[in-house]
């Protein structure tokens, strides 16, 4: 028997939190079994078990020693001591996981010899002896209580340590009925009327030892059997009805987007059920309506993943936990239709947040102001509460717009070296190239050039498997930069999450950040918060902003980064510092398709993106693949010729990417 044991915590509740348990993992059978103690588990005291059998490990990319296991509608989670110890965890219930998957049938025992059935026998009597025995001691301490009610108390033990004792000799008596049964002839495919599995097997005396089945009822949650308990079989995972057990799976609602979580992923290769008949969608021609197809807000759901269960399925089998997922491709139907270079434009969907900086009279009043545009930049890159993942765009793809701000004239238009020559001077300008494959590296700029302004950056994205989510590291910086004020704010990313990537996947940000500038010396930290399993809201964040001159935050902002915030200043006012729900985005202006050149990103990825609008996936995938294909056979070519790739806009400049002509050389 492939057997892993050892000590782990495991959430309870939010009042009981982390409790010590003793956990068993038999591979074999795909049973974790957990204990209050080791004593327990040697007395065979089981506390409660988690089914392997379809089963989804996830973890916590900001905690590195807990992690989650999904199955049965309900999710468990467990805590080691450290990654260490979680890894070995982990790697053993994977494999668990896959012997199960490869079975390919409903669980049945391990394949046991004789000799093994009979060592079983015989370790089992011997904790039989062992139980006696330690019985009677108490029994004896029982008698020696000088107090009555505390004898009378104690008595209740030793009541149900009789009873436990009892049923433990009647399942050995049971085995060991079994056992003399191999060495009799099969007759009418039972065995002295104990019915034999599809799966027995007689052959050199090997069987899969048979287990009587009942149906489970809601009081007893156990798959009843005439063994021992370290073979049962429960019908699903569960605990004991004492913990009061807490589990974050989320009760169906009647909302539109109503969560599935019936999802089994050992089974999502079903064929779908009969839908109603629909009308077929009007397609018209793609170059008549393409510039439309990005005005409306991508809102569309998804629905549960189970019905793209075969695809699911095979990319599940494909990853395992921790591991980076740049070169995995991911199904056609979970992507928005956008790169993520335009995803990066919609950092400044409030332009005129970010060239109020410009205006504040000092640099106290520039800090929050630029911590404010901040923490309006992340909303409308997410505007569906859905999680779709945009193009990864191919190398040498750009992305080119700008935003008309109304309170400003027009004025005269940008000199050819601007990132978009074609717009005025008021306008806000913006650049977006892809200049490296491997890693994904995206370099981005953006200026006002009346405001003198400018903000320079790049971000390298690496993707992570962590069971039920996905993380995005972004890795990178950007500088704003107020050239009259010779100023430069730096500032990082947070990093994103997928959840729930087999039901309805949506979308969270997580991680540290700090905005710094060097000249003036203010600062501030943000915080984004990542939901905890055991309550509390979605997309939490709180901040500080801080003055060189002061020991405390001279702000403090709390809220949600797609709804509102609110800051409290130290002289005591308080105001709502930023409210994404009343705040108007403004739409980015792009050329029309026919002026743009050939890897811009709305014209490279535009068959794509009506094939998807028009929910014909086939074809979706069909342009995707073409691109993909492509970018794979130019990157041969030049392999072959020894040459490198160059980039358009943006050069390396040790290990940070910068515009080529940004504002304050030109200006210069």
């Amino acid at each position: 028997m492939a057997v892993m044991e050892g000590p782990l915590s495991k959430w309870t509740n939010v009042m009981k939190g982390w409790q010590y348990r003793w956990f068993v993992l038999d591979s074999n059978s795909g049973i974790l079994s957990y204990y209050t103690s080791k004593e327990k588990m040697m007395k065979g005291s089981r506390r409660g078990c988690v089914r392997l059998k379809g089963a989804i490990i996830g973890i916590d990319d900001e905690d590195d020693s807990t992690f989650t296991i999904t199955v049965d509608q309900k999710t468990f989670h467990f805590q080691a001591r450290d990654n260490e110890e979680r890894e070995r965890w982990i790697g053993a219930l994977e494999k668990a996981i896959e012997r199960q998957l490869s079975a390919g049938h409903e669980y049945y025992p391990q394949l046991v010899s004789t000799e093994e059935f009979e060592h079983k026998l015989m370790e089992t009597d011997a904790y039989l002896q062992l139980l006696i025995e330690q019985n009677e001691a108490v029994q004896e301490r029982i008698s020696g209580c000088p107090d009555v009610g505390t004898r009378e108390n104690y008595s209740v033990i030793n009541v149900t340590a009789d009873a436990m004792i009892e049923a433990v000799k009647h399942a050995i008596v049971m085995l060991q009925i079994a056992k003399e049964s191999l060495k009799e002839p099969v007759l009418n495919g039972s065995l002295h009327g104990l019915p034999l599995t599809e799966e027995a097997n007689f052959d050199h005396f090997k069987m899969r030892v048979p287990i009587p089945r009942v149906p489970c009822s809601p009081e007893d949650p156990t798959m009843k059997t005439d063994v021992t308990e370290d073979y049962s079989v429960p019908c699903t995972s569960y605990s004991s009805s004492d913990d009061d057990e807490f589990y974050d799976a989320e009760a169906p609602t009647a909302s539109p987007n109503k969560r599935d979580h019936s999802v089994d992923p050992a089974r999502t290769g079903g064929t779908p059920e009969k839908k109603r008949e629909v009308q077929p969608p009007v397609i018209t021609p793609i170059e008549d309506n393409f510039d439309d197809l990005y005005d409306a807000e991508d809102q569309e759901d998804l629905g549960s993943m189970e019905k793209h269960g075969s695809i699911i399925t095979h990319l599940l089998s494909q990853v395992r936990i921790g591991m980076d997922l740049t070169k995995v491709v991911l199904p056609t139907f979970i992507l928005e239709r956008r790169s993520l270079l335009e995803m990066y434009a919609d950092f400044f969907a409030h332009p005129d947040l970010f060239i109020q900086i410009v205006d504040m009279p000092t640099p106290r009043e520039r800090m929050i102001q630029t911590v404010r545009w901040y923490l309006s930049a992340f909303h409308a890159g997410r505007p569906s509460e859905i999680a779709k993942k945009p193009y990864n765009p191919i190398l040498g793809e750009t992305f080119r717009c700008h935003w008309s701000l109304p309170d400003l004239p027009e004025g005269d238009r940008c000199s050819i070296s601007a990132p978009t020559p074609w717009a005025h001077k008021n306008n806000l300008c913006f650049v977006a190239e892809q200049v490296s494959h491997h890693p994904p590296i995206s370099a981005f700029y953006a200026e006002h050039r009346n405001k003198r302004i400018s903000l320079d950056g790049y971000i390298w994205t690496k993707s992570k498997f962590l069971g039920l989510s996905i993380g995005v590291h972004m890795i990178g910086q950007a500088i704003i930069s107020l050239i009259d004020q010779e100023e430069e704010y730096t500032f990082a990313f947070p990093n994103g999450y997928g959840r729930s990537i087999l039901t309805v996947p949506w979308v969270e940000l997580g991680g540290k950040v700090t905005i710094a500038c060097a000249k003036t010396g203010f600062s501030a930290n943000i915080d984004f918060h990542t939901k905890p399993f055991y309550g509390g809201k979605k997309h939490r964040i709180s901040a500080q902003i801080f003055d060189p001159s002061e020991k405390k935050p001279i702000v403090n902002i709390d809220g949600e980064w797609n709804g509102v915030m609110y800051a409290k200043h130290s002289s005591g006012m308080n105001e709502t510092f930023v409210d994404t729900k009343r705040l108007p985005v403004h739409k980015k202006l792009v050329r029309p398709l026919d002026q743009q050149e050939e890897f811009e990103s709305r014209r490279l990825w535009k068959d794509v993106t009506f094939h998807l609008k028009n929910k014909n996936v086939e074809k979706a995938t069909d342009g995707k693949h073409v691109l993909e294909q492509r970018q794979r056979e130019e990157a041969k070519q030049r392999q072959d010729a020894g040459t490198n790739w160059e980039t358009k806009f943006f050069h390396e400049v040790g290990e940070h990417w910068v515009f080529d002509k940004p504002l304050i050389k030109r200006l210069n």
